[in-house]
């Protein structure tokens, strides 16, 4: 179990079944991004069990990406438009960090993560922080308790898609074939940031000296060559694929097993509680996974879409 996204380890046979709702393509969002021979991985791996490594060349071809995680209120038309209830929603509680509770205690525990994670009944993208939350001043954050399924109905009726995991490493790294950041090599620190990640002694204390807590609206901080806003920190991102380690040691191979059999697929990016000193998943080539039904107070997407053949 990581720090980074409990999981919801709730029976496959068991999950509703996800409605495919269609509607509206909102164009203005998109950026297009050339295709060829580009890098992903790194020479350079900090959490090896995830499969971060090694460096390797494939052939992408020229897709488009928002330039934005999809917002609450982006996401609250499609909601309104269609009747869609996620699965934080049906299933009547979702994970929340415990320091952003009224009452830390409030909620269960998690079995097998660390304390600051909290099962909370009522939890959800309209009560981030449970009954008695809101999205008051947070219409352009990015829209959380967002599970895999979720972010595939609203692909779906948007007319895109998710990103494939090669494709939104390749987005991040706006034209730069070996950024460690969307900004470049240089490493956050309580001076220097260019993202919304955890500052401080986590999980106890938060300097906030990038003046965000929790998420930050999606327009925040510099974007990357490319256009793109926040491929580091803010909210986890779902891509297409599913969760796979490359690597024939025996540990790669059980946590193989592991996550066919949970459906895991692929989050990037990181979020506002990563911290070099624990969960530092906010460079490019991080990764993990969860089962598609998992959603937490951190978990979010954007939308990639097929460039039209010339």
């Amino acid at each position: 179990m990581s720090c980074c996204v409990p999981a919801r380890d709730g029976d496959p046979g068991q999950r509703a079944e996800t409605p495919i709702l269609r509607g509206e393509n909102i164009g203005s969002l998109r950026v297009r991004i050339p295709g060829g021979r580009v890098k992903i991985g790194t020479s350079k791996p900090h959490h090896r069990g995830d499969g971060e490594s090694s460096v390797r060349e494939i052939s992408l071809d020229t897709f488009y990406i928002d330039r934005f995680a999809v917002t609450n209120q982006r996401f609250a038309r499609f909601t309104a438009a269609t009747g869609y209830n996620t699965e934080a929603e049906r299933f009547g509680w979702s994970f929340v960090f415990s320091s952003l509770l009224a009452a830390p205690n409030a909620g269960a525990a998690v079995e097998g993560a660390p304390d600051w994670w909290r099962r909370l009944e009522g939890a959800c993208w309209r009560h981030p922080e449970g009954p008695g939350s809101g999205l008051e001043a947070r219409a352009d954050h990015p829209v959380v308790h967002i599970s895999w399924n979720d972010a595939t109905a609203f692909a779906i009726w948007a007319g895109g898609r998710l990103p494939r995991e090669a494709e939104w490493e390749h987005a991040a790294k706006g034209g730069a074939p070996d950024a460690k950041y969307p900004w470049g090599d240089e490493d956050p620190t309580e001076i220097y940031t260019p993202c919304n990640i955890w500052q401080g002694d986590f999980p106890r204390s938060n300097t906030l000296a990038d003046g965000y807590f929790s998420t930050c609206p999606v327009s925040a901080f510099e974007p990357n060559g490319y256009g793109l806003y926040n491929c580091s920190g803010n909210a986890w991102e779902w891509c297409h694929d599913g969760f796979s380690v490359r690597s024939l040691s025996r540990s790669a191979k059980s946590r193989n097993a592991s996550s066919r059999a949970m459906e895991e697929r692929v989050l990037k990016g990181g979020s506002y509680l990563c911290h070099r000193s624990y969960c530092f998943r906010y460079r490019i080539a991080a990764r993990t996974g969860r089962s598609r039904d998992t959603s937490a107070g951190h978990t979010g997407f954007r939308l990639a879409y097929d460039a039209p053949e010339s």
